[in-house]
């Protein structure tokens, strides 16, 4: 099993969509895959689920909130998630909008585990555990988590149980900010609770507890605007800067030469803006790659959702590349 978090301190880049689509496409590959929605927005839920399926969920009780029931008001530990699958090889642990009312409850744990006891590093690596277990039972390979745009408690114990971190950007100010402010953070978060594990005590140690190791494997450029097959000047101009930013911020590197977005290995993808096909796949409740004539894909839209099955497709084989590379 391997966790892959998606992660931008700016909202509105289209990361939710990204996973979305992401883990459809690992899932055509032939690969086990559990989309976890981590943010209280619940917006992956919605794009997975119709209303009246989430309504029952929500009803239901069948959200991640639930499986942390009983350890959040510190009666026992945490319980089995309910999982909904979405189709042959996806499956889906659903969110609840009731989940940032967990967020203060991991921050102050965040400090209690320094006491070294079972209960505060319960309770933070309880999305790990969580995760870990459902992971287990239905022999998944690869988890995506949907994350908000922010550096709550929720994303932090999201983060330290993630194996790789995918950090989908936009060309403009402010995603480069986020971009900036995201390693230095991890790397802090990262530090902070290797520092607690070490304090662990009695029965906190039988925890199995996630390392903190994350690996940020790259960036998807989102929304890629051209015309006539040459980038935007002002697009470019924004995008050109993003290959030394993520190096400086993730990768303790510095960019000695100059590399353009397009030429830069850790640019994992430019992923165009599909204008009118979204809103038909939200309509038909699939990825876009998988739009039919009967969807409304016909003509154009036919040629460019084969198009889009091989963006992705492309690009969720050099993610699998990437992590069997990695040592």
């Amino acid at each position: 099993m391997k966790i892959i978090t998606f992660f931008n301190n700016k909202g509105g880049v289209g990361k939710t969509s990204l996973v979305y689509h992401t883990a459809n496409m690992f899932a055509e590959l032939g690969h086990k895959v559990l989309a976890v929605d981590l943010d209280p927005q619940t917006n992956l839920s919605q794009i997975f689920l119709h209303e009246e399926k989430l309504h029952e969920i929500f009803e239901q009780e069948k959200t991640i909130k639930s499986a942390l029931s009983q350890i959040e008001k510190k009666r026992g530990d945490i319980l089995e998630a309910h999982v909904e699958k979405i189709r042959n090889n996806l499956l889906l642990m659903p969110g609840d909008l009731e989940l940032s009312l967990v967020e203060d409850k991991l921050s102050q744990e965040w400090y209690n585990c320094l006491t070294g006891e079972w209960y505060p590093f319960a309770l933070e690596s309880a999305f790990y555990r969580i995760i870990k277990q459902a992971s287990e039972k239905h022999d998944i390979d690869y988890v995506f988590i949907d994350v908000g745009p922010n550096f709550g408690a929720i994303n932090r114990s999201s983060l330290i149980s993630s194996d790789y971190l995918i950090v989908p950007s936009t060309a403009d100010l402010f995603s480069l900010k986020g971009l900036a402010n995201i390693g230095e953070r991890i790397n802090s978060w990262s530090e902070e609770w290797k520092k607690r594990l070490e304090e662990r005590q009695g029965d906190a140690k039988d925890l199995a507890l996630p390392k903190a190791d994350i690996f940020p494997l790259g960036y998807i450029l989102m929304q890629h605007g051209v015309t006539s097959n040459k980038s935007v000047k002002a697009y470019k101009k924004f995008a050109d800067r993003i290959p030394g930013v993520f190096r400086k911020s993730l990768k303790n590197e510095t960019l000695q030469d100059h590399i353009s977005f397009e030429n830069d290995p850790y640019c994992l993808a430019l992923v165009k803006h599909y204008n009118s096909l979204m809103p038909m796949a939200m309509e038909a409740r699939k990825p876009i790659f998988d739009l039919k004539p009967a969807d409304g894909a016909i003509g154009a839209h036919f040629q460019a959702v084969k198009r889009v099955y091989s963006d992705f497709e492309i690009l969720c084989k050099k993610i699998i590349a990437e992590i069997e590379d990695k040592p």
